[in-house]
């Protein structure tokens, strides 16, 4: 019999919902207690330290999980092969690792399968039990052994040294309502457990049950304080993390070391494994065995994002070149040269620390050993000593063995009627002259080598000849759309500094030469077709920029019919909102990748689109999809334009294949993102840019060592933009460990809710949406569940208890299914589902983090003087209309959309300061900017909203509303805490039902 290790647990006495059970043995005061308001103890704080390990927890079968089923996406696309030298030289070429087949859980490959999970603490009802007390539990923290070869970077000190379970009284099948068969659904989903509310907490209605006591909210511990980045005496987990490792050097030279949460504010320093900003896990410590991964049911997943940005205090990647050689790598497991290769023999050979595999060193690349047998240059070589860099690519890396050409991009205005009528062609050609000045180039060179085209279009194309050597630019138009082709190659693609003045002519003369147009009709497909024919003349890829305000109706491939039907909302056919059009869209993505041609595309719609068609080809080939409701010249320029600026401009490779490799007895098997899949192992984009995030998931194939740890390698083929081809390697070294305590306070709750956004967003396209957000509450509860029977402190059954590392992912996983694509209402539009749900499948952590939980912040709460005077920024509240004054001024904001809330009680004084106007009455509807006025607080808050545009992928138009004017609900379906507009239930009204679901796993 084995000792259960006790973890700091938090608590909420849940009482009004569940009849309270047996007392058990009190826990040790290391545990959470969440005590309700009127109790005179208070309460102990949150966040404690983590526990050390303890002893192996008794092994428990799993039940089998609804999960399993979820196999989303239709048939992976296929296209041609990347072209090259024999796989063997290939950069992503090799066989998959060795080790015997996986004999673990049916559903461990699947892309939500077997994952455990827990988040933020709240107390649903107010405690009628006692305090909690207990003996706290002694012993070091937790540290795995140091990585072999690691170390520091040339700056910088030298490092310090080298599922499930199964419930009494339920079979292996599972509780009851769970499926029978993993992987299957048996032609229905699992309803509410017997004995639970039949309203499910993602529907539309909340949920039914007995009335609540009021709970003071202050006693629910909350997310908001992630973003504070001054003291509070309030003791939040996230506002912890800032306080304690906030401003400092994040140092990654410790295996399996968790870093801080996306909310914090730190500096990282490479010492052989990859920055967070690049690779987050979703637990830092991985099981050592199949069978512990089904018992905790954590998924196994990272979320890759290999062109983040860096802040300017951080050392860019350092570029490897080993001439006509090449990069090295091991001969059997084509992993690359990284501070995991343990070099031996005198520093003749090396073992790679992927597949133990010993391999000769090249001459030129030999050195000798010290007397600790690390290389005397361990320090002057990144690719030994770092966990991300670069290699400069050879011949064998290009396609056809030939270096490749610049990129090229191609800017496609859709010239129709309605677009020339709001203006938005002349403000587009208006913006380019500006725009093409800073197309983006590589560090160190003065001017880009990207290549620019121009095409217009209606029901026909028309292509420019902007050869510098014209006095005018020349048109040729392509009527034929059934037989696309480039009707001219010299003069199509050209450099902008040499080609300038023509250029601009032809900026002046395109809205001139529409403007009388009654054309109305488009097409969209012959548009894609034209640039990726255009770029397979130039042998170059690059992307293309798309502006379409309506669906293409003209006769041509891809004409598309209007498909929205509410009456399919809430029904086994909903799912087809959701699915995009197969045939010429299919193919005409896998074309695009395989020549390198990314489309982003720009869309002002005023009806009904059919974005999820329309944006298939973008989400496939590693492009961004914006979408303006309604545009309007006068109200949206901004906004408009601050994203296509940051679309030109941001980093970006092209033509780029990814493979993902692991050491022995693990290996990569789904793969989440706006990416294509050819094969089971490479990932191909025909671009990937630095706000875009791949979401990988892992599976046992054998036992791993809890002495070496496991190791992941992330290796990116792409072209840079001055056309150079370059292999971008990240590393990382995880923990492995036989107890499920450290696995649980190795788990990090963004990453995890990251993993289950994407895994429901692609379920939703094959299974209805009741039973997607069904199999999301029951695998919540069936994680807490495991956790609560295997790793915590006895307590009344009466409390809700959550592991002290996952406090916040309830919160998310309520969020997430109050989502447009998760939440089943007619009052939402169809192609606003369709696009938010492309958009969570590209998201790195920190996006979704801010999405599913929008930061709402009070810039004035009672009095003008209480402003940011003394802040460096102001403190976020929870997002719950209790938390707005009336006298107050709140903004909140969540990556997409951004509010400034005024309280129908404002003071003038601060009307006329922030809006030069004498009280809120004469506040018009329809302002979308503050005015720049001279007075502190205006300063204060513009440049506060600024700030926040800035940092954030997309711009956010500002919307300025007043409380109780009709505006205001639309601002209300961001405050998540509350019951959600379109339906879904509130934070505490989810944790009573999901305690209720824990409670019946239990008994």
């Amino acid at each position: 019999m084995t000792a259960r290790m006790h973890l700091p647990d938090t608590f909420i006495s849940l009482h009004a919902y569940v009849a309270p059970g047996p007392m058990q043995s009190p826990p040790p005061p290391t545990s959470s207690v969440i005590q309700q308001p009127f109790q005179t103890s208070p309460p102990p704080a949150m966040g404690q330290p983590q526990m050390p390990p303890g002893p192996q927890l008794p092994h428990m079968s799993p039940p089998q999980s609804p999960l399993a089923s979820m196999q989303m996406s239709g048939p992976p696309m296929s296209g041609p092969p990347m072209s090259g030298p024999p796989m063997s030289g290939h950069p992503m070429s090799g066989p998959p690792m060795s080790g015997p087949p996986m004999s673990g859980h049916p559903m461990s490959g699947h892309p939500m399968s077997g994952q455990p999970m827990s988040g933020p603490l709240m107390s649903g009802q107010p405690m009628s039990g006692q305090p909690m007390s207990g003996q706290p539990m002694a012993g070091p923290p937790m540290s795995g052994p140091p990585m072999a070869g690691m170390g520091r970077p040339f700056p910088g000190p030298p490092p310090s040294g080298p599922g499930g379970f199964q419930q009494p009284g339920l079979g292996a099948a599972g509780p009851p309502g769970y499926p029978q068969q993993a992987g299957q659904f048996g032609g229905h989903m699992a309803g509410p457990q017997p004995g639970m509310p039949g309203a499910f907490p993602g529907a539309p209605g909340g949920l039914a049950g007995p009335p609540q006591k009021k709970l003071d909210p202050d006693s629910i511990p909350s997310i908001v304080t992630s973003w504070r980045l001054i003291h509070s005496s309030k003791t939040q987990v996230i506002e912890d993390d800032q306080v304690k490792r906030g401003g400092q050097v994040y140092s990654t030279n410790i295996r399996g070391q968790v870093p801080p949460l996306v909310t914090t504010d730190f500096t990282v320093q490479d010492q052989g494994n990859a920055s967070p900003r690049f690779m987050r896990c979703t637990t830092y410590s991985l099981p050592s065995t199949a069978d512990l991964a089904k018992q905790c049911q954590v998924p196994l997943a990272a979320i890759i994002k290999p062109f983040a940005n860096l802040p300017k205090n951080e050392t860019p990647l350092y570029v490897v070149n080993h001439g006509e050689t090449g990069p090295i790598r091991c001969n059997r497991c084509k992993a690359y040269m990284c501070p995991y290769m343990q070099f031996i023999d005198g520093g003749r050979r090396y073992q790679c620390g992927f597949c133990n595999c010993v391999n000769e060193v090249p001459v030129f690349f030999f050195q000798h050993l010290d007397h600790m047998g690390r290389r005397a240059d361990f320090y002057e070589r990144p690719e030994l000593s770092l966990g991300s860099y670069e290699f400069v690519a050879t011949l064998d890396y290009c396609k056809n063995n030939k270096l490749p050409n610049p990129p090229a991009y191609i800017f496609m205005i859709d010239v129709s009627y309605n677009n020339i009528k709001s203006g938005l062609v002349k403000l587009i050609c208006d913006e380019l002259k500006t725009l093409l000045e800073n197309l983006p180039s590589e560090e160190g060179t003065e001017s880009s080598a990207i290549n620019v085209g121009f095409v217009t279009y209606n029901k026909v194309l028309h292509f420019y000849n902007v050869k510098s050597a014209l006095a005018q630019p020349q048109m040729m138009v392509v009527s034929d759309t059934a037989e696309m082709f480039v009707p001219l190659l010299d003069g199509f693609l050209v450099n902008y500094q040499e080609s300038k003045a023509v250029i601009y002519n032809l900026l002046d003369q395109i809205p001139d030469m529409f403007a009388e147009t009654n054309e109305s009709e488009t097409v969209f497909v012959p548009v894609i077709q034209a640039g990726v024919e255009a770029f397979k003349a130039a042998e170059c890829s690059g992307k293309l920029f798309i502006f379409q305000s309506s669906m293409p109706t003209a006769e041509a491939p891809g004409k598309l019919k209007n498909r929205d039907d509410k009456k399919l909302v809430n029904t086994e056919k909903e799912k087809t909102l959701f699915q995009p059009q197969k045939g010429v869209y299919e193919q005409l993505s896998k074309e695009c990748v395989a020549q390198g041609c990314c489309v982003d595309l720009f869309l002002f719609p005023s009806q009904y689109m059919d974005i999820a068609t329309m944006a298939d080809v973008p989400s496939h080939t590693g492009g961004s999809v914006y979408k303006y409701n309604n545009f309007q010249a006068s109200t949206d320029v901004y906004h408009f334009l601050r994203d296509l600026r940051k679309d030109v401009q941001k980093s970006i490779g092209f033509d780029a294949i990814m493979r993902v490799r692991t050491s022995t007895g693990f290996r990569a098997t789904e793969f989440f993102g706006a990416v294509h899949m050819n094969n089971t192992t490479d990932v191909e984009m025909a671009a990937v840019d630095c706000d875009k995030a791949m979401t990988v998931e892992f599976k046992h194939d054998d036992a791993l060592s809890e002495e070496t740890g496991a190791l992941m390698q992330c290796a990116l083929l792409y072209t840079t933009v001055n056309g150079q081809r370059r292999l971008r390697v990240h590393n990382l070294s995880l923990n492995c460990s036989s107890q499920l305590s450290e696995l649980y306070k190795s788990c990090e709750t963004d990453s995890l809710i990251n993993f289950f956004a994407k895994s429901a967003c692609r379920a939703i396209l094959n299974q209805p949406l009741k039973n997607v957000r069904e199999i999301l509450v029951n695998q919540t509860a069936h994680m807490l569940a495991c956790y609560r029977k295997n790793c915590a402190s006895p307590s009344a059954a009466s409390q809700l208890i959550l592991p002290d590392a996952m406090k916040v992912f309830p919160v998310y996983m309520n969020s997430l299914m109050k989502t447009a694509p998760l939440v089943g209402s007619t009052e939402l539009s169809t192609d606003d589902r369709a696009h938010q749900r492309l958009l969570l499948m590209g998201m790195g952590v920190e996006d979704t983090q801010l999405l599913l939980y929008p930061r709402l912040t009070p810039l004035v709460q009672d009095k003008p003087t209480h402003t940011m005077q003394s802040l460096f920024l102001p403190a976020p509240v929870r997002c719950s209309e209790e938390r707005l004054t009336d006298s107050g001024m709140f903004l909140l904001e969540n990556g997409h959309s951004m509010f400034l809330w005024l309280g129908q009680a404002s003071p003038p004084e601060l009307i006329q300061s922030i809006f030069n106007l004498p009280s809120l009455a004469h506040l018009q509807g329809h302002m979308c900017a503050l005015p720049e006025l001279d007075n502190p607080l205006s300063n204060k808050v513009r440049s506060f909203i600024d700030g926040l545009i800035e940092k954030r992928p997309n711009s956010m138009k500002l919307n300025i509303v007043r409380q109780k004017d009709k505006p205001e609900m639309l601002f209300r379906q961001f405050l998540v805490e509350d019951k959600g507009l379109h339906g879904g239930a509130s934070y505490m009204d989810f944790l009573c039902y999901v305690h209720r679901e824990i409670r019946q796993l239990l008994t």
